[in-house]
């Protein structure tokens, strides 16, 4: 079976994080490694504490984690600089086909949760070591320093913008945006913008960011191509909204 290196913080309620991404990996016939950047003391309605993990033993996490070969890595919360340091300087090491970033930085409570000093080397280390960068619309216009996007053209302006600063794949993601439909946004560089479209699910769930990326990184670890990923992915977080398996 191929690995998934999961590399997140740990959510104490366990509806986002570390916790979502192994629920939802559990039926992908992948095998699991994990790395736990941070523990945070959270409910549904906010982020009561976090406790960043020492930087020695997040480098150790890493090192026996990736002592197997892993297919895929899915990123999410990385809390500090030194944690992206520390993660990006792992990930050139030892090499691995797929790499999904989804850029945590705050929670659905409006906590921040990577420290602002973090994100330029978020940027210039990190995301262009990545094969797909999955952020929402908040996240988009915090990486490109630009006001939120408010319309489809102008998501699909960032989403390019971001694929071609980074010289990599981008799901902008439109679950914050408003309208009967939610319009995933994939651009890469060179090449024209592929929109997923869904019926908007009326009901507000945390960790569906998390979930998808997970989704994507077992699916392109099991050889799926990134569009076939992305858009299946999406489907399956759909689905267990409207099946209320959140």
């Amino acid at each position: 079976m191929r690995r998934v290196l999961v590399i997140a913080g740990s959510d104490s309620s366990g509806g986002a994080g570390m916790q979502r991404d192994l629920a939802v990996l559990a039926d992908e016939a992948v095998r699991v490694a994990s790395v736990v950047t941070a523990i945070t003391a959270q409910s549904n309605a906010k982020v009561h504490g976090v406790h960043v993990v020492p930087q020695a033993m997040l480098a150790m996490q890493l090192a026996c984690a990736l002592e197997e070969p892993v297919a895929a890595v899915k990123i999410g919360m990385l809390a500090t600089e030194r944690c992206v340091l520390t993660v990006a300087t792992s990930l050139r090491a030892h090499g691995t086909a797929s790499v999904i970033l989804d850029p945590v930085l705050a929670a659905s409570s409006g906590r921040a949760l990577l420290e602002a000093d973090a994100l330029d080397a978020l940027r210039l280390k990190l995301c262009p070591l990545a094969t797909l960068v999955t952020p929402n619309v908040s996240e988009a216009a915090l990486l490109l320093d630009a006001p939120e996007a408010r319309t489809e053209t102008e998501r699909a302006e960032q989403a390019q913008k971001l694929s071609e600063q980074f010289q990599t794949a981008v799901l902008l993601k439109g679950g914050h945006t408003t309208g009967k439909l939610v319009v995933d946004l994939l651009a890469r560089p060179g090449s024209k913008i592929i929109g997923f479209a869904s019926e908007r699910v009326p009901t507000t769930m945390r960790g569906t960011g998390c979930a998808l990326s997970s989704l994507i990184a077992a699916r392109l670890a099991k050889g799926s191509d990134l569009a076939e990923a992305c858009k299946s992915s999406k489907d399956s977080v759909g689905a267990l909204l409207k099946q209320q398996l959140w």
